[in-house]
């Protein structure tokens, strides 16, 4: 064939291909669209920083409620170990008040020679000197209004010179012990009638 005979036949088939096209078109009713978007991830970059500051923000008070907790921990710890020490110290204190009450019955008695006495009074001074450097506080509460929290009345009637529901007479001290009672001092109370508190109990 001639190249005029070519042409023409390449514009019939390409004629054919458009009319083909527009007949699928027209049967179909549809027309191509765009391209659709490639799916997208599952969140933006903000999205996974806004997500990783909640969490950052949520190990934040977690931490800050452990450390609260440890601390009430510690200081739960501190103040049961502090309390145990001041027992134990108390204890041991209750029982140098015994030496402390012998001697001053050596100091009343009345056959006690110059030398002895003097020891003694030198012991018994030492022995209070060494309680209060301490921390320990003696009771002398004569001429004082009657504390049953600190006092244990022995004896209760009239005392000249005295009015009613103080201390007349200190039968023998009380002591403290920073803020713990050691033992209440016995004492007489001065006039009107006891309070429920007043007398009975056990001598300590």
């Amino acid at each position: 064939m001639s190249a005029g005979s070519n042409g023409r036949n390449e514009d019939i088939e390409l004629s054919g291909s458009a009319a083909a096209t527009e007949e699928a078109t027209t049967e179909t009713g549809l027309e191509p669209g765009p391209a659709e978007p490639a799916p997208a991830g599952e969140g933006t970059p903000e999205d996974e920083l806004a997500a990783l500051r909640r969490e950052v923000a949520e190990l934040n008070q977690a931490l800050l409620r452990r450390r609260a907790d440890f601390e009430n921990y510690r200081k739960r710890v501190e103040r049961d170990r502090g309390t145990a020490a001041v027992e134990a110290e108390a204890s041991l204190l209750r029982q140098l008040l015994g030496t402390v009450d012998n001697l001053e019955r050596a100091l009343l008695a009345q056959d006690a020679g110059p030398a002895l006495r003097e020891g003694v009074v030198l012991t018994h001074r030492e022995l209070l000197g060494l309680l209060e450097s301490l921390g320990v506080e003696a009771l002398d509460p004569k001429g004082q209004r009657f504390d049953p929290a600190e006092h244990q009345a022995i004896l209760h009637e009239p005392v000249t010179g005295f009015e009613p529901g103080t201390v007349a007479e200190v039968l023998r001290k009380g002591f403290r012990y920073r803020d713990r009672l050691l033992r209440p001092a016995l004492v007489k109370v001065a006039g009107g009638e006891p309070g429920p508190d007043a007398a009975g109990g056990d001598v300590q």
